[in-house]
């Protein structure tokens, strides 16, 4: 009875490892930049909007996005300094300000950044807090 019981108990215990250890392989590149998600939704999806589409002819889109290829890391000083101004996303003029995001740590600004530029078929090389933290930098010194 004893050997039964416990040939169950670690028969759970080893199904729940593997178990774990296949949902972090299926939904790694899911659960990669989840914190990135979660902030992203909480201060950028308002205008942004959850797919990164962007709001018609107000918000520009994130979403396969010319002008966020072109400026990387340096998003990180418009996400902290907000943006004025038109600019040109995919060839469609947007000139709705964006409000700053002056109480978003270094950190969380990467991770955002990390999120957005690996979302919606976006393709970035991963960026470092330090590269992030040194923009942060040099814009604040302009």
């Amino acid at each position: 009875m004893k050997k039964r019981l416990w040939e169950r108990f670690f028969c759970c215990v080893c199904c729940a490892i593997v178990s774990s250890w296949m949902t972090a392989c299926v939904g790694g590149a899911e659960r990669k930049y989840y914190e990135g998600a979660q902030l992203y939704q909480q201060h950028c999806s308002n205008c942004h909007m959850e797919d990164g589409q962007g709001l018609e002819a107000l918000y520009p889109p994130l979403a396969q996005s010319d002008w966020l290829e072109t400026v990387g890391v340096s998003a990180a000083c418009v996400v902290r300094n907000g943006l004025k101004g038109a600019i040109v996303v995919n060839g469609v003029e947007y000139g709705m300000a964006m409000p700053a995001q002056e109480k978003l740590s270094a950190v969380e600004i990467t991770n955002i950044l990390n999120y957005i530029h690996n979302a919606w078929g976006n393709e970035r090389a991963f960026i470092s807090l330090s590269e992030v933290e040194k923009t942060l930098e040099a814009c604040a010194a302009q």
